[in-house]
């Protein structure tokens, strides 16, 4: 391990430590969790889930066939316009569901700029504390990969990194990076912290208890909805941190702050590597 790696890790450590001691464990950690009131019907976040991972799906699925006899760097362009494309649909389509559901309409659903700066600077914060926890994630499964089936086991890198280090036309990368770092953390946010995890909240029981069965549930679905299975530990520790600063917080915006810096940093890793 690096000096540097070596030296955000204690500081990770040191912070995850903090926390624990302050929370009793954590136990303590989300009794002041703000409440989200709202109406919605636990059938919801279904809307925007099929809209993206089926239609949407379905229209990048068609788009391949169309041009199945274009260059590789030319389909990926389409396919990666196509996912972007539906992905801000969907996102406008959550932001219109949460305007219309949410008591304080989207201030209550966690879009308000009230502390917008604060939720900028504490995120790296949380994502420094749970970075320790992430690499031994990815650690533990690696080396339970090796001894269970393929000694030769390396986690492979997510699908669109590989496109980016597999071909170096600026367009595709420029496409790439925006849906990496940008489209798809707001996205994503949106749909499994505040539609998904909401909803699990208020039908487990009243505003501002048992919140962290939410936050587990969440973060399993955020975790399978991921094709490769290598990366499921660390992203259901990454779902953890990311849900547990939404209910610390009331904002969308600081998860969606620690789901950029993380998506950037393994962005900007691959392209210097």
């Amino acid at each position: 391990m690096k000096y540097v790696d070596i030296i955000i890790c204690l500081a990770g450590v040191a912070l995850l430590a903090h926390w624990l001691l302050r929370t009793s464990l954590g136990r303590r950690a989300l009794a002041d969790s703000p409440p989200r009131r709202n109406d919605m019907p636990f059938y919801l976040p279904l809307i925007p889930f099929f809209f993206s991972f089926g239609i949407v799906s379905m229209a990048a699925v068609i788009a391949g066939k169309l041009t199945e006899d274009w260059p590789d760097w030319q389909r990926a362009i389409v396919d990666n316009i196509v996912q972007c494309i539906g992905v801000i649909l969907t996102a406008i389509l959550i932001v219109i569901l949460a305007r219309v559901h949410f008591a304080g309409r989207l201030k209550g659903f966690g879009l308000g700029f009230r502390g917008f700066a604060k939720n900028l600077l504490l995120a790296p914060l949380y994502l420094l504390a749970v970075l320790p926890l992430i690499w031994v994630a990815v650690e533990l499964t690696e080396n339970v990969a090796r001894h269970v089936s393929d000694p030769e086991y390396q986690m492979q890198k997510h699908q669109q990194l590989q496109v980016v280090t597999e071909n170096p036309q600026l367009a595709l990368r420029i496409l790439v990076v925006a849906g990496a770092v940008l489209i798809g953390p707001f996205f994503e946010e949106l749909l499994f912290r505040g539609l998904i995890q909401t909803t699990i909240r208020s039908f487990l029981s009243e505003a501002g208890k048992r919140v962290w069965p939410a936050i587990v549930f969440s973060s399993l679905l955020f975790m399978i909805m991921h094709s490769d299975p290598g990366h499921w530990p660390a992203l259901f520790v990454l779902g953890m941190c990311m849900g547990y600063a939404y209910e610390k917080s009331g904002s969308l915006w600081r998860p969606i702050f620690i789901h950029v810096m993380f998506n950037a940093i393994n962005v900007i890793g691959t392209l210097i590597s």
